[in-house]
């Protein structure tokens, strides 16, 4: 044995030679050995390969293996990260990792496009099946529900009801308690002497939303509320106000907003209509001190169950109800805002432009309007707009 693993170290010439002058027997033998080292060697590799093929799926992100079952609707909130996107599919049991929905993501394209809201997914998919509906629009569950300015609670409930087919009386229930639905309670605090109403008027904010299949009336008054309050806080509106509106309440600068929300014709006009109302209020140059604003009297009707009217077919008994704490001639503020104005009515009661201005009025049908600091400017430009035929 000694000598033939010697063998292999002698020049070239000698093993050629030995190994040609074998006897059958010992060919036998050798052909033997190596079939058994290519056995070994391919043993060998086999097992290095099935070692590599775990070692790489030990490292690489935990995946279902399945097309899924069970349908499911996620959100997709607006600004998620892929990895945010990730943690909320692993969460509704859609995907197996974040890790596995980030990797698949990357490489698809198209996930750069994937939109913010409610997609019907399916549990315990694969993450590039899960990837391929997020940017299939198609899957969306789109149940939008546009809610314009200006609206009062009355009227919002109303719009939400015919686009999701709850009841009014289901909204009328879950708003009765603002607090409870996210309102904090400073927002009722008020410096004039007139005692807040706590209502949800004015905290329903504006906007196009998309509300998830089963949402109650209660999750949609609150997802509103909390708009509310994202968007005050995007635009420091307490802090502004508190420092800049003459020590009035952000409440006030509220109710102040929702004014200018429904009187003014067009956005331009929203600032000068929030310093009128500031000025007769707090000015201390207006005869009454009072906003003298036919709109508060309509949202009193409103309240009540009774048909709104224009100015003109008013009567005095309706325009000056001593019952009514939304009587145009009572001194300061009403009690509440008197609608949900806009993100643009918010900054415009925030910081309204600086001037005089006691009374204005409506001059062209485009809605614009004129501002005037007397009462005898004032009747020039309501005689504008008699012959504009606005009045």
């Amino acid at each position: 044995m000694i000598d033939e693993l010697g063998l292999a170290y002698e020049d070239g010439d000698r093993g050629r030679h030995r190994r040609s002058a074998e006897s059958p027997r010992r060919r036998g033998r050798t052909v033997i050995a190596a079939v058994v080292a290519v056995l070994l060697l391919a043993g060998l590799g086999g097992a290095a390969y099935w070692g590599l093929d775990r070692a790489l799926g030990f490292f690489s992100a935990p995946d279902y293996a399945g097309g899924g079952a069970d349908e499911v609707v996620v959100e997709v909130r607006d600004g998620d990260t892929l990895r945010q996107i990730g943690v909320t599919l692993v969460k509704a049991d859609v995907v197996k990792s974040d890790e596995a929905f980030v990797e698949a993501a990357e490489d698809n394209a198209r996930s750069e496009n994937i939109q913010p809201g409610f997609y019907t997914l399916r549990r315990q998919m694969r993450a590039k099946d899960a990837v391929a509906l997020l940017v299939n629009l198609d899957n969306r569950v789109v149940k939008g529900v546009a809610v314009r300015e200006g609206l009062s609670v009355v009227q919002t409930y109303q719009v939400l009801s015919k686009a999701t087919g709850i009841p009014v009386a289901k909204f009328q229930a879950a708003g009765k308690d603002p607090k409870k639905l996210g309102v904090p309670d400073f927002w009722f605090t008020r410096t004039d002497k007139t005692k807040a109403r706590p209502s949800l008027e004015g905290f329903l904010f504006p906007k196009t939303y998309e509300f998830p299949p089963n949402a109650t009336a209660e999750s949609i008054l609150r997802a509103m509320v909390a708009q509310f309050l994202q968007e005050a806080e995007a635009i420091d509106f307490v802090t502004t106000v508190e420092k800049e509106r003459g020590g009035i309440s952000p409440y006030e600068a509220l109710v102040v907003a929702s004014l200018a929300q429904v009187e003014a014709g067009v956005p331009g006009d929203l600032g000068k209509v929030a310093r009128v109302a500031y000025n007769r209020a707090y000015g201390g140059s207006f005869p009454c001190g009072c906003l003298e604003m036919d709109v508060t009297v309509n949202y009193w009707l409103e309240l009540n169950g009774k048909p709104t009217k224009a100015s003109k077919d008013m009567t005095v008994a309706e325009l000056d109800d001593p019952r009514n704490p939304y009587n145009r001639k009572l001194r300061g503020l009403p009690p509440s805002p008197i609608d949900n104005p806009g993100a643009a009515a918010l900054q415009a009661a925030m910081s309204p432009p600086v001037g005089d201005w006691l009374y204005f009025v409506a001059i062209d049908k485009k809605g614009n309007s004129a501002f005037a600091t007397t009462l005898a400017e004032h009747e020039k430009n309501q005689a504008t707009a008699r012959a504009n035929g606005v009045l």
